[in-house]
């Protein structure tokens, strides 16, 4: 079974509640999860500290998410807890901050991943916050396992890309068409609020919204 596992939270020091920060018809969460129920997989999960679960639950269900709570600092085990109740075979790891994921770049990826049998997959040069992470549920829990630095338990993957000699990891350059290295399509600060809030209503008037060349046209548009 493949799942997108989502992570998100409330208390973000930058930038405090980002995730219920209105954003086009409703708020930053809905339309991250909005947008990746447009990855093709068999589950969609939010995982989320225990705290944020009666806020989040009303957002998952609109957007057919399962949730499940963990450990608001140890998100590698917040995520290998997900992937144990859900018997998760690979998982596509997203981010509460991206309300622009590239969805054929996700698609993409994932099939390079399961083709290459790749513990880890990622692209190098997207813009930053378009793009997701292909991981085998087998490379995680063996990560939750053996690390013991907090870098490595709070942002999820780096165990793995920092143990190559124990990982097949797969982190080509991404396709001419997305990239975009020096654009930046996160939401981690009021500025980059304020400029999602443009790039979003901009993006609704398109037919080819989630589509990460229209997405990168958009930016250049508006911003550039």
């Amino acid at each position: 079974m493949t799942a997108v596992i989502l992570q998100a939270r409330l208390d973000s020091s930058r930038l405090p509640e980002k995730s219920l920060l209105p954003l086009g018809n409703s708020v930053l969460l809905f339309q991250v999860m909005s947008s990746l129920k447009k990855v093709p997989c068999d589950l969609h999960i939010l995982a989320c500290p225990e705290d944020c679960i009666k806020i989040f639950s009303v957002l998952a269900e609109k957007c057919a998410f399962n949730i499940i709570g963990g450990s608001k600092e140890d998100v590698l085990n917040r995520y290998c807890n997900a992937i144990r109740y859900f018997k998760v075979d690979r998982l596509i790891r997203a981010t509460g901050d991206n309300p622009f994921v590239f969805i054929d770049a996700a698609e993409e990826i994932n099939n390079e991943a399961v083709s290459l049998k790749a513990d880890y997959a990622g692209y190098s040069a997207l813009p930053y916050g378009a793009g997701v992470e292909s991981v085998s549920s087998e490379a995680l829990l063996k990560a939750e396992r053996e690390a013991t630095l907090q870098s490595e338990r709070e942002h999820v993957c780096p165990y793995l890309y920092n143990h190559g000699e124990k990982f097949l990891l797969h982190r080509p350059l991404s396709p001419l068409k997305w990239r975009g290295a020096d654009l930046r399509i996160t939401v981690d600060t009021r500025e980059d609020y304020e400029r999602a809030k443009i790039l979003h209503n901009y993006l609704e008037k398109t037919e080819r919204k989630h589509c990460g060349e229209n997405i990168i046209g958009a930016y250049r548009k508006l911003f550039v």
